[in-house]
């Protein structure tokens, strides 16, 4: 019986002495994890999108003829990652609500159109979104983007030319992304879904001229 009780707690002693060694080497391998991750991030450099200086000219036109808009729309956050002078990501969310003609006008005809179901539905999806994932080099200053472009809630891969300028703590990025707007259930006046439209079909493409000035 006295034999049985000394091994008892003898076993009572040894458990908590081991774990208590184990429990140090778990969590020093968790902190060197975490150290290794932070230290990968501290190269990358965040900057953020200045909403007043950047922007995104749009343009529509017709099928047929030389009928055409231009207009404006807002970026209302976002921000670049940048790495040893290179753009590895970014986010930026557009306003649709911002969206204005070629003469900054918000209350006509034509933007109320862009803003009902027949083109962005703005009601339902106030906001567009891009999210840049990489940028390859063409040359010293000419990048080839790649992201994930959402509008109306779907979402499309697309690539895209940019200019890259990083100097003084200032990125700018100034690039020309074109769509093919019916991938984003865009279909008002497609020649791909409608017939007999004429020179009342609308281009299926639409132009982006993408400014962003971001600080770090």
């Amino acid at each position: 019986m006295n034999n049985k009780l000394s091994i008892t707690y003898l076993i009572l002693i040894i458990t908590p002495i081991v774990f208590s060694c184990r429990g140090p080497v778990k969590e020093e391998n968790k902190n060197n994890t975490l150290a290794s991750s932070l230290s990968v991030d501290a190269a990358n450099e965040k900057y953020v999108i200045d909403i007043k200086e950047s922007v995104v000219t749009w343009k529509g036109s017709n099928l047929l003829g030389s009928n055409n808009h231009t207009g404006y729309v807002y970026i209302s956050k976002g921000e670049l990652i940048i790495k040893n002078g290179n753009l590895m990501g970014g986010t930026a969310e557009v306003d649709m609500n911002t969206i204005e003609d070629e003469k900054h006008g918000r209350n006509n005809g034509l933007v109320d159109h862009l803003k009902e179901p027949d083109f962005f539905d703005v009601k339902k999806f106030p906001s567009s979104t891009i999210v840049l994932s990489k940028a390859a080099p063409i040359n010293s200053e000419n990048r080839k983007v790649a992201g994930n472009l959402t509008i109306k809630g779907i979402t499309q891969p697309v690539t895209f030319p940019a200019k890259m300028e990083i100097k003084d703590g200032i990125a700018k990025l100034n690039g020309r992304l074109v769509i093919d707007r019916t991938k984003w259930d865009i279909r008002y006046k497609s020649g791909k879904f409608y017939d007999l439209l004429a020179d009342q079909t609308i281009s299926d493409s639409i132009e982006f001229y993408i400014k962003i000035v971001a600080k770090r």
